[in-house]
C-alpha cells in the first residue's frame, strides 16, 4: 500500500508525469489523487487531464488564503503525502508543521551548492566538474529541508545550460520515483505513522 498523493507544479510538469506513469504502470503503490497547480497558465495541467487525473489551480496570491484553500482540497481527496516538482511557490511554516515530513521537493543541484531559481545555470558559471539533483524534505527555507538522495551528474566542456538540464532531468525522474518508492516501504513498514 502506498500514499495517496498530490503533486503540486507551476510548469511543465515533467517530474509530475513521471510520478504519475510510475503510479499507473505500479512501479509505485501510491495512487495520485490530485494535480494542483498556482498557475493557470501551467502546460503540465493539460498533460494529465487525458489520463483521467482531478486537477485544480489554485489562483491567489495571498498565501493565506492559497494554503486554506490548498489545505480543504487536500484534506477533501484524503491526502497523506505530497511532492513538489517544480513548483515555484514558499509555503507557510504553519502549513509545513502541519505536514512534517510529508512533503518532498526536488531540486537541479546537489544541494546544499545552488539552492534557488536558475541552479544549472550557477553550476556552469561557476566551472563545477559534478552537479546533479536532490530530493530532500520541504522546510521554511530555499532548498535547505533534510537531504534524503541525490544523485550526481558530470558536466562536460561540450555542456550548456540546456544540455545539462537534460542530462540532470533524466536523473530527476530516475531519483523522484526511487525515493517515492523507499518512502512507501518506510510508511509500509509503520515508521511513519
Amino acid at each position: 500500500m502506498g500514499f495517496n498523493l498530490a503533486i503540486l507544479i507551476s510548469g511543465r510538469g515533467s517530474n509530475m508525469l513521471n510520478i504519475v506513469n510510475a503510479c499507473d504502470n505500479k512501479t509505485l503503490s501510491s495512487k495520485v489523487k490530485i494535480i494542483i497547480s498556482n498557475n493557470k497558465n501551467s502546460s503540465g495541467l493539460s498533460k494529465v487531464k487525458k489520463k483521467g487525473i482531478k486537477t485544480k489551480i489554485i489562483d491567489e496570491n495571498k498565501i493565506n488564503k492559497f494554503e486554506k484553500k490548498l489545505s480543504e482540497i487536500l484534506i477533501k481527496e484524503k491526502v497523506n503525502f505530497i511532492c513538489l516538482a517544480g513548483f515555484m511557490r514558499i509555503l507557510s511554516q504553519e502549513f509545513l508543521h502541519n505536514w512534517k515530513r510529508k512533503i518532498i521537493n526536488i531540486h537541479p543541484s546537489i544541494l546544499p551548492s545552488f539552492r534557488g531559481l536558475n541552479a544549472v545555470k550557477k553550476a556552469i558559471e561557476k566551472k563545477v566538474k559534478y552537479t546533479g539533483c536532490t530530493i530532500h524534505y520541504v522546510d521554511k527555507g530555499v532548498d535547505t529541508g533534510e537531504i534524503i538522495d541525490q544523485r550526481i551528474v558530470k558536466i562536460l566542456k561540450t555542456d550548456d545550460e540546456e544540455k545539462l538540464a537534460k542530462k540532470i532531468l533524466k536523473e530527476e525522474h530516475i531519483l523522484y520515483i526511487k525515493v517515492i518508492e523507499t518512502l512507501e516501504k518506510e510508511y509500509n513498514n509503520g515508521k511513519d505513522r
